[in-house]
């Protein structure tokens, strides 16, 4: 990540307006997401959207044809171009011959796309944008930060001192004035130009309309009133048909803006008359601009799908700290880094890809079901194979490619870090380049012993009469630094009468690897651990750490099959089938009888803490939950559970500064419940969590659900217990 760029970073972390007027909406936005879409089923929704937008890109070429006839048929003229110089010398070319002087616009990010308005001003065009955001932006000279609020970075006041200076005239920070000073400016402009330039919310094939979806008006006024119009319409936003369109229409002011509905809804299917009897000069501009590419891309050809809601900006943890003007180029957010790498190039998204911390938030509410987080992980290997991995990175995966050297370091670290550790085992201060890692959290000291070691003393069941075996795979983190967490595991377990195997050829899930990239690591990861964990016969393989519940269970084929070792998928579907998250087991051995927590009492409130990878891509966040109950846990609900701590895996030592105040909020609400326990499922949370709560002198404990439920799980009444008592 370039130094600059990082610079930026830090500029906007210490924007205390950018940051609360995007953290304010973000809080806003959740609950009335919600109250839009009561009533309606969601997933049903996305589905369609999903379906009817990915049959639109799989025909893209079919469309634009069937899209270009029917709008000629009604006296439009229609430009197809895949070049966005082209594109606006056709603009210009069409200004010029109608004697065009002024121009008013309406929204559109795809003039944004090709930098239309810098370039008719040079012209000699004046250019006016009549959306209040985009004005905003135009007088600030800024790039608009949000798709569909380009100035919500900036606060009312902020917004009155931009008018005052546009106007002459000192105005309040009030809205209502501000809005009536909108109005005003532009009315007369709406009067005088000649030339209406907009974009389209969808075009749709089978009538040759374009719908515009807005709040303002401005676009009607911009529309109806020059007697040209332009319309800039990127191929992505063609549809086969207006019930095709009904669809988009019905999610898009939902997803964006919290709306039930938009204000206005304006659908141009060809020529109408001006005030002066004259038919409309109407032009429609369908601009490829590598979409059709993206469209032949197996990866890429989703984000076609994408109705530029922007809700995924509206629930990123990170976007809501930094905003997309440095989140992002033209497009922001997630999406937008996808847009850039295909849209401009790839290069281009080097340094803004970095910021995704794969929470996974903007794949479960996108209304087209684009799977953000792993097209960026797609940019990220892209990236890595055209330009290669950073040094350190190289010998980091180096190592721990090498099994014996890997855990041979870790057991060796505990030396070092015990020296440097303080009470409870929290390394609080690191010296040096080191010592941003301990600023806003302590670490956890490397475990004197690691699992591997510790659970060969566990007294467990003979496994000639047990009911069932499994083999725990547990992780870098529950190996070398939470044992106790495995040994809990093991416990419960060994309860309901299965036998535990420890497979000492397991090593790293590869998650970094992937994350970071670097898919032939992950790969040679997979595969190291696919041998060591089906070795053996075994019904089960038991994992208490989300993120490599993840990586065996799904991860693995998708790696195995970007880096073309194929003969490794169907052991790959085998580890999959096999491997279970630990929660999600105890809550299947407690419905068929094998557990209870029948002795349960009152014990002390806690909170619970969603991990990113358990609530939402192995969806099992209420199993946990159900068994703490059970278990005489009263659970507080806290605000945001299921929002992101920042730890991210590596991320939290390569973007400290982001990481750290996604801790704080995360803090804050845990602090905010009153309770004395947070409980999670992830070993990674647990890290982040514990640390940034010890670095505060808090006196709230942290606990993996697996340490609890080992305190109060038994045997079945009417079954005998396999554990042996150590004392008997």
């Amino acid at each position: 990540m370039s130094r600059s760029f990082r610079d930026d970073v830090s500029r906007a972390l210490n924007d205390g307006d950018l940051t609360g007027a995007l953290g304010r909406f973000s809080e806003a936005y959740r609950g009335a997401r919600e109250k839009a879409y009561a009533g309606i089923d969601f997933e049903a929704l996305r589905d369609r959207i999903a379906e009817r937008k990915a049959y639109a890109a799989s025909n893209l070429e079919a469309l634009v044809e069937r899209f270009k006839a029917n709008a000629e048929a009604k006296g439009a003229k229609v430009f197809v171009s895949d070049d966005p110089s082209k594109i606006r010398e056709y603009i210009l070319k069409v200004a010029q011959d109608r004697g065009v002087t002024k121009i008013v616009k309406s929204k559109s990010m795809a003039t944004e796309e090709i930098h239309l308005n810098p370039y008719l001003e040079q012209a000699g065009i004046a250019v006016k944008e009549t959306d209040c955001g985009e004005w905003i932006i135009q007088l600030t000279r800024q790039r608009p930060s949000h798709m569909v609020m380009p100035a919500i970075h900036m606060t009312r006041h902020q917004v009155a001192d931009v008018f005052s200076k546009e106007t002459g005239e000192k105005l309040p920070g009030e809205i209502d004035r501000l809005v009536k000073v909108v109005r005003h400016e532009m009315r007369g402009h709406f009067m005088t130009a000649g030339m209406g330039i907009s974009g389209a919310n969808v075009a749709v094939a089978e009538t040759g309309s374009i719908v515009l979806v807005t709040n303002e008006g401005n676009a009607r006024l911009v529309t109806t009133l020059p007697k040209v119009h332009v319309a800039l319409i990127g191929f992505e936003k063609l549809v086969e048909s207006l019930s095709d369109a009904a669809l988009v229409i019905k999610a898009l002011p939902k997803s964006a803006t919290a709306q039930l509905i938009s204000t206005y809804v304006s659908i141009v299917t060809g020529q109408t008359r001006n005030d002066d009897g004259s038919l409309k000069d109407l032009h429609l501009i369908l601009m490829d601009n590598r979409r059709t590419a993206m469209a032949k891309d197996e990866k890429f050809k989703q984000a076609l799908q994408c109705i530029r809601c922007a809700s995924c900006l509206n629930v990123c943890p990170v976007y809501r700290l930094v905003g997309g003007q440095v989140f992002g180029s033209v497009y922001a957010g997630g999406i937008g880094t996808i847009l850039t790498a295909w849209f401009d190039e790839l290069r281009k998204a080097k340094d803004i890809q970095g910021l995704c911390i794969q929470c996974g938030n903007c794949k479960q509410i996108c209304p087209a079901k684009i799977d953000i987080p792993e097209l960026i992980l797609e940019i990220r290997r892209r990236l890595a194979v055209e330009q290669g991995l950073p040094m350190v990175q190289k010998g980091i995966f180096s190592v721990v490619n090498n099994r014996r050297l890997f855990h041979s370091l870790l057991r060796a670290g505990w030396k070092t870090v015990s020296a440097v550790a303080g009470r409870n085992g929290f390394i609080r201060h690191l010296p040096m380049f080191l010592s941003s890692l301990t600023e806003f959290r302590s670490l956890p000291a490397i475990a004197e012993r690691p699992l591997r070691d510790t659970i060969k003393e566990i007294e467990q069941p003979d496994p000639e009469h047990v009911v069932e075996q499994a083999a725990f795979y547990a992780g870098c983190l529950i190996d070398f630094a939470y044992p106790h967490v495995g040994e809990s595991v093991v416990k419960v377990l060994n309860r309901a009468g299965i036998h535990v195997t420890f497979p000492e050829k397991q090593t790293c899930c590869g998650a970094p690897a992937r994350i970071s990239g670097a898919y032939e690591v992950a790969a040679q990861n997979a595969i190291d651990n696919i041998e060591a964990l089906l070795d053996e016969d075994v019904k089960y393989v038991v994992s208490a750490c989300p993120t490599c519940t993840v990586a065996l269970k799904e991860d693995y084929s998708r790696v195995l099959e970007s880096v073309g070792k194929a003969e490794w998928l169907e052991k790959a579907k085998t580890l999959s089938e096999k491997t279970i998250d630990f929660s999600t087991l105890v809550k299947k051995l407690v419905g068929e009888g094998r557990l209870a927590f029948e002795d349960a009492q009152a014990l002390q409130k806690a909170t619970y803490h969603d991990s990113c990878h358990y609530k939402r891509i192995l969806k099992a966040s209420q199993a946990p939950r159900d068994l703490l109950r059970a278990a005489g846990h009263e659970l507080k609900e806290m605000y945001e559970s299921d929002m992101c701590c920042g730890m991210g895996g590596s991320y939290t030592v390569k973007m400290p500064e982001i990481s750290a105040p996604i801790l704080a909020r995360k803090l804050k609400n845990i602090q905010d419940t009153g309770v004395s326990l947070v409980i999670t499922d992830c070993p990674g949370c647990l890290m982040q969590i514990k640390g940034g709560l010890d670095k505060d002198g808090s006196p709230i404990a942290v606990k993996h659900s697996s340490e609890l439920m080992a305190d109060s799980a038994v045997a079945r009444p009417g079954r005998a217990s396999t554990e042996r008592d150590p004392a008997a």
